[in-house]
């Protein structure tokens, strides 16, 4: 049987539970950027079916992201029509094929695990610090938008005050059971019988949500959600008003220095977002399976000619949807195509059902997104780690907060390398084989310097191997290439490779997993 028929059964929840994610978030996102709403649409539905198809990425997924609002909105105000816009779009995915092809993905390889970790746990902050507001029916900003100050001069903290201050009622109730929902159907007991994994928990969200407003609205009630706490998706009427909704980019725009410049900064500024996402949803995999960075560049530079030459905005891969595929328990990248596919045809056959949809309760939703991202177990284990750890993670995520994504990132890296340079900076790493045995031996001092080298060692190593690794002289190991090679052998057994991992004597001397 085919291997995407045989995924549709486990990964088809994950993708309802992905769609009700991303359909808010790809009309916010447009609303945000100053563009079309169905450009939002068009963008999701080609990060979801094209980006995932050619992508070897189980988990992320792709599709219209906050991080590129101010710059897309600036270049639509600038640029001399909406078609030049998307002439750069198209242009900045043939970019970042170039970008792949000539393996410039290996600058994801150098961001710190704690610059990760924290650029998760500030997105997941911010996920349930700027839904609160539509949570409780104040929506007069935009679904995605992520920055720390606003257009309008408030900022994230001043509009959950202004937010309280304006609470919707019935808007207010469904967030909050919307919530609830979630964390019972998340329940171990829940989750231990296999018929209730079927049912995905946003799916239940919503149809509560919907069932319960439309009794209000039939009753009359006061507490009745009205059409501007609702999903909003363009409807046509026909099948040809719904195809000029698609718009065509105009190549006679070429020939202008700002289109190009535009497809530059696009490409660039998407391909880092790019590079961060996955290694961010590599890092939560359970699997803690490796995306080939270069591959991701060509599929999102595919998925970006698409997208442009349909009327579509650009495309990232983005940590929300990727994390919430993950929450949702998706195994394989049939998830996200699958997401695509649904937004497609929603979009094209039922878009009054989805515009029933109340954003409170999607808002529910995505405040346990965040919260499942935003763990305070996770700053206890760095605590552990030590502050070389700990103090990365902390800045990256204050500054995520208080700025936006890039910037906050900046930050990270730069008090990351600061803890960097100060442990690490020698060459320490060989491997040697015969065969389908290997030998991996470290030195007495293993730098982060060596991170990209051991996985790449890692990587290399096909099934069915028998792996020696050395590390018994080693005084001081770095915390990602450890963490690395502890994902390494606790996925051993699952690959039929038999791995022999000789320690230090002052930790456990000696680490089997057989097969």
């Amino acid at each position: 049987m085919n291997p995407f028929l045989t995924r549709i059964r486990t990964d088809l929840p994950a993708s309802v539970f992905v769609f009700l994610v991303a359909l808010p978030l790809c009309l916010g996102i447009a609303l945000g950027s100053e563009a079309p709403l169905f450009s939002g649409l068009i963008a999701g539905i080609a990060g979801g079916i094209i980006v995932g198809w050619i992508s070897k990425s189980s988990l992320s997924v792709s599709g219209p992201a906050a991080g590129l609002t101010t710059i897309v909105a600036g270049s639509i105000a600038e640029l001399p029509a909406f078609e030049a816009f998307l002439l750069a779009v198209v242009l900045a995915g043939v970019i970042q094929i170039l970008l792949g092809l000539l393996k410039a993905g290996l600058l994801g390889d150098f961001i710190p695990v704690a610059v990760i970790r924290g650029m998760l746990a500030a997105i997941g902050l911010t996920l349930v610090l700027k839904q609160i507001p539509h949570l409780v029916g104040y929506d007069h900003d935009f679904e995605g938008d992520e920055r720390f100050l606003q257009a309008d001069g408030e900022n994230t903290f001043t509009e959950i005050v202004r937010a309280i201050e304006n609470i919707t009622p019935g808007a207010c109730m469904v967030g909050v059971v919307s919530i609830a929902i979630m964390v019972v159907l998340e329940m171990s007991w829940f989750r231990r019988r296999s018929w209730l994994r079927l049912l995905p928990a946003p799916l239940v969200v919503v149809l509560f949500a919907v069932g319960w407003n439309s009794y209000l609205l039939w009753s009359g009630s006061p507490y009745a959600i009205t059409a501007g706490h609702l999903v909003r998706i363009p409807e046509a009427r026909t099948a040809a008003e719904f195809m000029s909704f698609f718009t065509l980019p105009d190549f006679t725009f070429l020939n202008r220095p700002d289109v190009w410049l535009t497809a530059l900064t696009l490409a660039v500024v998407a391909s880092l977002e790019t590079l961060l996402g996955i290694e961010a949803v590599d890092k939560i995999d359970p699997k803690r399976r490796v995306t080939p960075p270069n591959r991701e560049l060509v599929a999102q530079g595919v998925g970006n000619i698409v997208s442009g030459l349909l009327g579509g905005l650009p495309i990232t891969s983005v940590v929300v949807r990727s994390s919430a595929n993950v929450t949702a328990g998706a195994d394989s990248k049939v998830s996200t195509i699958l997401h695509g596919i649904l937004l497609l045809v929603s979009v094209a056959l039922f878009p009054g059902v989805l515009n029933l949809i109340p954003l409170a309760a999607l808002a529910g939703v995505l405040i346990y997104v965040g919260y499942k991202l935003a763990r305070p177990s996770i700053v206890a284990d760095l605590y552990r780690k030590g502050a070389s750890q700990l103090v990365p993670f902390v800045v990256t995520t204050v500054a995520i907060l208080h700025s936006d994504l890039l910037v906050g990132i900046g930050i990270g890296l730069m008090v990351g390398l600061y803890f960097v340079l100060r442990n690490n900076f020698r060459k320490a790493v060989v491997m040697v084989n015969e065969g389908n045995k290997f030998l991996i031996k470290f030195r007495p001092e293993v730098s982060f310097l060596n991170k990209a080298l051991v996985k790449s060692y890692i990587a290399s190593v096909p099934d069915h191997s028998l792996v020696f690794v050395d590390t018994a002289r080693c005084r001081f190991i770095d915390h990602d290439i450890l963490e690395m090679l502890e994902d390494f052998a606790a996925t051993a057994e699952s690959r039929f490779i038999q791995l022999e991992w000789k320690r230090a004597e002052s930790a456990n001397p000696l680490v089997k997993a057989e097969s």
